[in-house]
């Protein structure tokens, strides 16, 4: 083999390690919207993995993500003994779920609440959703989820 190809090779490969490396350090901050629209608690219980999942591969710091959750997926933070004094098929947020939004918040996850839902529901905020404050109300759960994607959040629905 010619030994000054070989080294041009060489740097070559140097050159770009160097580059992946540089833009790994200067990754840009992710901006990520989760979807969440139904009551399946498995199916819920599996995209908060997904999100604890997302922080933790790109770091709390690094990382703009939001939850919207509207029509069925409100059941996500409806207290269970809430739900027969709602429109609700279920209340999930039991104990283990409650643990999960508490710590996804803690490492800053939002979670936006659809207030069509929520008045189509018959839910109170303050009463029957846990740690939903009246800030977290999105006056509706698609139309936030159109704005979030045209201000360049990345769509997953799990």
């Amino acid at each position: 083999m010619n030994y000054r190809l070989a080294g041009l090779v060489g740097a070559g490969l140097l050159l770009i390690g160097a580059r992946a490396a540089s833009l790994r350090g200067k990754r840009r901050r992710q901006r990520v919207v989760y979807h969440v629209n139904d009551d399946d608690p498995r199916r819920q219980a599996a995209a908060l993995r997904n999100i604890q999942n997302h922080v933790a591969a790109v770091g709390a710091d690094r990382l703009d993500l939001k939850v919207v959750l509207h029509g069925a997926g409100l059941s996500l933070v409806l207290y269970p003994e809430a739900q027969a004094r709602t429109k609700l098929a279920r209340g999930n947020a039991d104990a283990n779920v409650r643990a999960s939004v508490r710590e996804l918040r803690r490492r800053g996850v939002q979670f936006k609440v659809c207030a069509n839902t929520v008045r189509g529901a018959g839910v109170t905020v303050a009463d029957d959703l846990f740690d939903v404050a009246a800030a977290d109300v999105v006056p509706s759960g698609v139309v936030e989820l159109a704005a979030l994607q045209s201000a360049g959040y990345a769509y997953i629905k799990p």
